[in-house]
């Protein structure tokens, strides 16, 4: 079993294994409290959105980041995004991301999120510089981070969690024993919760992720899942994000047979990862597809998501700017 798929199994179930570590978790706790006190924050110059977790791994941000940029574009703000670019490898940095750009040089997300937002948007592990890049070429008058909870240099005015909901918090410990990069009283003062599946246990406004069509990587033909003839309903399903196993599942509710072939969250693909025992298609999620479309075959294909966000937050959220805007 890799040490991936060994960590989640104790940090999303019971960590036996793992409590001997306590003392490095609340040291890892002390280490993170004294850091954010020492930082002080750095404004871009206009209204901040930050999208993040408290956990590591994926917990559908992307979703978030695009379903709340669209949003803020209908009410008039000229939008733009920065992210980390975790994967990525930019010849400089603050990296701006354009149509000549590549997944290599900006990471899987932020390509993924210009490909499907066209939104003016930056890379960089310095987000302040990445913020502060987008106002000045692009006039943008509204950033939303792509992740950047714990990056506390980086000023904010509202801050989102997204919460996988169904590992959730996992078992509630710090790294190295449990998932979080801050405790879970971290999430009480954040202004706006998302969950991700709609688990009743935890607070905040649910989110489902909406896959209906399918995409051809070699073709670019459109497929509904309703529409899949029964006699390819054996496939191989890919998966290189936080939690493979939600995007399992969701084939599985729509009537697919899968062999499972899950990666390790931003898995930089090559063709042999793609060349399996059995000829059936393969159907992988839309960040794993922009980093196989140059090798792309015609079995080949991709299921794009959106996140369906309860109307209650999109309410909220436009309260908060205009408490921003009125403060500024």
């Amino acid at each position: 079993m890799a040490l991936e798929q060994r960590l989640n199994r104790a940090w999303y179930g019971k960590p036996k294994s793992l409590l001997l570590l306590l003392p490095l978790a609340y040291l890892y706790r002390l280490i993170a409290a004294v850091r954010r006190s020492l930082i002080r924050p750095q404004s871009c110059g206009v209204p901040l959105i930050v999208i993040g977790n408290i956990s590591v791994g994926g917990s559908g941000k992307t979703p978030v980041v695009l379903a709340v940029a669209e949003y803020c574009q209908g009410l008039g703000y000229k939008v733009g995004i920065v992210s980390r670019g975790y994967g990525g490898n930019a010849p400089i940095y603050p990296y701006l991301v354009t149509a000549k750009s590549t997944p290599v040089e900006a990471g899987d997300e932020p390509f993924l999120m210009y490909q499907r937002s066209g939104l003016p948007l930056a890379v960089a592990p310095d987000r302040v510089a990445a913020a502060k890049l987008l106002v000045q070429q692009h006039a943008c008058d509204l950033i939303i981070s792509d992740d950047g909870l714990q990056h506390y240099r980086l000023a904010r005015d509202i801050e989102v969690l997204v919460i996988d909901g169904e590992r959730g918090f996992g078992n509630g410990h710090c790294l190295p024993v449990g998932p979080l990069r801050e405790p879970v009283s971290r999430a009480n003062a954040i202004d706006l919760r998302i969950i991700n599946g709609g688990n009743s246990r935890l607070r905040g406004y649910t989110m489902d992720l909406r896959g209906v069509t399918a995409v051809n990587l070699a073709s670019g033909e459109q497929r509904a899942l309703v529409d899949w003839p029964l006699s390819q309903r054996r496939i191989h399903a890919v998966a290189g994000i936080g939690n493979p196993q939600r995007f399992f599942h969701s084939l599985q509710a729509a009537g697919f047979e899968l062999i499972e072939h899950p990666f390790a969250d931003h898995h930089p693909y090559t063709v042999a990862d793609l060349q399996f025992d059995e000829s059936l298609p393969v159907l992988m999620t839309e960040k794993d597809a922009v980093k196989c479309r140059l090798f792309a075959e015609r079995a080949h294909w991709m299921l794009p998501v959106t996140g369906e966000i309860d109307k209650a937050f999109y309410a909220q959220l436009r309260s908060r700017l205009a408490e921003v805007d009125i403060s500024r």
